[in-house]
């Protein structure tokens, strides 16, 4: 039969009659049934004097006595006198909650059942319970009498199994040698709770369940639990009438008995419904534990009551632990293997990232690496400047608001959907690129983050009937009916995230913080060293540049009375000689100069109050007004906000900027010049552009290094000190400097200032 599409159900604000059924049916107090199946009978005693405290009500059938005569009754009185319970209950371990088996008895002389009695004990709720059941010969039940040469067959081939379905249809095949139930089946939880069957051997007759699913809700929250903790469950007759105990309440609680791991207790009405309608009259179920979780179940169905005798059960449940044992062994193998494929990966990442300057380039060296590391389609990498894409993503539009709506999420390292229209409903056109995502961030501090997707991965599940539930006439959940074969195709769905790919994504962040830590550390110590090389540079070249200047002042005055008192004695040659001394004089004192100013920005402190830019400008204008007189330019000055800066620094940068403005215009008619700014929201940013020469972006990082020039000095003239000095400036009040330009086209060069300053 075809199914549909799975969708997502509506969102309602009031729980539905089903929810409400579904709730009830995951509430039903299954471990106090307050009865027990009819194939044996349960006194449960007081272990200080052995006497009886409770009674299945069916005791009468054995025992020809009322329940309610039991009652204080010594527990000896009901056996034959070779059986000294106190004796036996010496050899049931203290931490033993399961029932064990202590021994064989029949009832007194006189009783109506007369034929030999197992006895099985275990200690619960405060009191010792007692289950008695008939001893059944290989005859009754079709068990064989020792189950030890097949035992100890299946176990001796196990290491020759190398995968888990292998090893669930050799167990199956082997409990239904034991059991002869018409059929067994093994199926698989995942982490919804739906169980796949792997593994099925079943009679000529019976309807075959192999590769198809059962929901999680035919199996309740509680009654998962108790699979859990209670490996074995049988019930020999869907249809047997249940016998409650006398009294109700456990004398010792005050409450119901626990049964959770009382044999006899009985189940839940609803099963045994679910199992008349499958057909199924008899069940023995087998819990499959791996890591303290229950990871599956062995499922034995029979068309008509069948009786299992207390050693077949146990030979079964030996066989279980066994499975449960191989199964945790070949997992265990398989996620070791896994774990160290993860980690070489994680190694390979880390050392590119180490080789490299930065996070992003280190893990776009290995792209490769990255996606096969969590078997991903795509991957990006996020950071405050950029947001670099690997193989099959989104848009980078789309992944940087994958990244808002991340940084939202506060106090969660590592987030991972394998739908992303159900859990990211606020970016509905992420779906259309990517069905998974995983997550992690790697700043505790900045929005950085690494991201992996995965595409759709549309396929059809085989469930054995339609899996949704229906409400009874008294609200309670109905048992499915039809476990006719049902078809639904998923979509939306993108392969789950595997725990180990999540653990290894947490390594690797450690790691990953761990580099930036480090490099945050060499920083902080190359930037400590750096400022005392500074430092020793600034008073070298404050000391060198203060001596220097005297001399060439000497140099220059007495090149200038050389060419007053003896300028007519010398020679053309000589005066030209002399002119070069003059001029290369003016230039190294202009220089010394500028060293000197360069050198004292960085040791005198700043003296911060408001200064008016649009005077400052004018201030600069009318100042350098000779070196561009009789020039045609067009000046656009906006109206600049007011700052809280150092006037006499500031005053410095703007003249610069200005001037270098008025000089790499030279030769354009006209010459525009541009002063404005603009407000942002943490800081105002300043711009002086003009239509000159410009320069070459490939140059851009040498502008606003000390004695580096993009032109010949022979074309303009100039130090190559003054952007150095621009930038030294900017970054003393924390602000940013930097330029654009095209050659010929001219140049912008821009500078940003705090709004709220810090204190010099």
């Amino acid at each position: 039969m075809r199914g549909r599409t799975l969708q997502e159900s509506p969102v309602t604000t009031e729980p539905t009659s089903l929810e409400q059924a579904i709730e009830r049916c995951a509430q039903e107090p299954i471990q106090v049934p307050g009865s027990i199946q009819p194939q044996g009978f349960l006194l449960v005693l007081d272990e200080t004097d052995l006497r009886i405290l409770q009674a299945s009500e069916n005791t009468e059938r054995w025992l020809g006595v009322p329940a309610r005569a039991l009652a204080g009754q010594a527990f000896a009185e009901l056996v034959s006198t070779s059986f000294d319970l106190r004796t036996r209950l010496a050899n049931l371990p203290d931490d033993e909650i399961f029932p064990f088996h202590i021994g064989d008895t029949h009832l007194h002389h006189g009783a109506p059942w007369q034929a030999p009695l197992r006895v099985l004990a275990h200690r619960h709720d405060q009191v010792l319970i007692l289950e008695l059941e008939p001893r059944r010969s290989a005859a009754q039940g079709g068990e064989k009498d020792n189950y030890y040469p097949l035992v100890r067959a299946f176990v001796s081939t196990l290491h020759q199994v190398s995968s888990i379905d292998e090893l669930l249809l050799q167990s199956v095949r082997q409990i239904k040698r034991i059991t002869g139930f018409g059929r067994v089946k093994a199926y698989r939880f995942d982490s919804e709770g739906t169980g796949t069957v792997l593994a099925e051997d079943a009679d000529p007759g019976y309807p075959s369940y192999l590769g198809l699913c059962f929901p999680a809700s035919d199996i309740p929250r509680q009654a998962r639990e108790l699979y859990r903790i209670n490996r074995i469950r049988v019930i020999e007759d869907a249809n047997y009438q249940p016998s409650p105990l006398v009294p109700a309440s456990n004398p010792r609680t005050g409450k119901a008995l626990d049964m959770s791991f009382a044999s006899l207790r009985s189940v839940s009405p609803v099963h045994l419904q679910y199992m008349r309608n499958m057909g199924t009259l008899a069940s023995m179920s087998l819990s499959i534990v791996v890591d303290d979780q229950l990871w599956g179940l062995v499922s034995c169905h029979h068309d008509q009551p069948r009786p299992v005798d207390f050693q077949t059960r146990t030979a079964c449940e030996l066989l279980a632990n066994v499975l449960s044992l191989q199964i945790e062994a070949i997992e265990s193998h398989d996620s070791t293997r896994q774990l160290l494929d993860l980690r070489q990966r994680i190694v390979r990442m880390l050392g590119s990232m180490a080789d490299h300057d930065s996070v992003s380039d280190g893990l776009l060296a290995q792209p490769e690496v990255m996606l096969q590391f969590a078997g991903a389609s795509g991957a990006a990498i996020i950071s405050a400047e950029r947001c670099d894409l690997i193989g099959a993503t989104p848009p980078a539009s789309l992944v940087n608001a994958l990244a808002h709506w991340l940084a939202r999420r506060d106090g969660q390292a590592v987030f991972h959907t394998d739908n992303v229209q159900r859990d990211i409903d606020e970016l509905p056109e992420l779906a259309r690129h990517a069905a998974g995502v995983l997550a992690v961030a790697i700043s505790q501090i900045h929005s950085h983050y690494l991201v992996w997707f995965r595409p759709e991965q549309a396929h059809t599940v085989n469930w054995a009937g339609r899996p949704e539930k229906s409400v009874g006439p008294q609200g309670n959940l109905n048992p499915r009916h039809s476990f006719e074969r049902w078809q639904q195709e998923i979509r939306g769905f993108s392969a789950p995230w595997h725990p180990l790919i999540i653990e290894g994504v947490m390594e690797l962040r450690g790691a990953v913080l761990g580099i930036v830590l480090r490099k945050a550390e060499e920083l902080a110590q190359l930037a400590g060293e750096l400022k005392r090389s500074n430092k020793e540079l600034e008073a070298f070249s404050y000391s060198v540049s203060h001596d220097l200047r005297a001399p060439l002042r000497h140099i220059a005055g007495y090149s200038e009375l050389l060419g007053e008192i003896e300028g007519e004695q010398l020679s053309e040659r000589g005066k030209r000689f002399l002119s070069h001394i003059e001029d290369a004089a003016q230039f190294a004192g202009t220089l010394v100069d500028n060293l000197l100013n360069f050198s004292q920005m960085g040791r005198s402190a700043l003296r911060l109050s408001d200064v008016d830019l649009n005077t400052l400008a004018d201030t600069i204008r009318s100042e350098l007004a000779p070196d561009y007189a009789g020039r045609d330019i067009v000046w656009e000055i906006a109206d600049l906000p007011k700052v809280i800066a150092d006037p006499a620094f500031i005053n410095m940068v703007l003249h610069n900027l200005i001037a270098n403005a008025i000089k790499y215009t030279r030769g354009r008619a006209p010459a525009r010049i541009e002063i404005g700014s603009v407000r942002h929201r943490h800081e105002l940013e300043f711009y002086v552009r003009d239509n000159g020469v410009g320069f070459d972006m490939a140059y851009v990082d040498k502008l606003f290094g000390v004695f580096q020039r993009l032109h010949r000095m022979e074309e303009f003239e100039g130090t190559g000190i003054g952007l150095a000095s621009v930038r030294r400036i900017i970054e003393r009040h924390d602000g940013r400097v930097w330029a654009e330009g095209r050659v010929n086209q001219g140049a912008s060069f821009h500078f940003t200032l705090p709004l709220n300053p810090k204190s010099a």
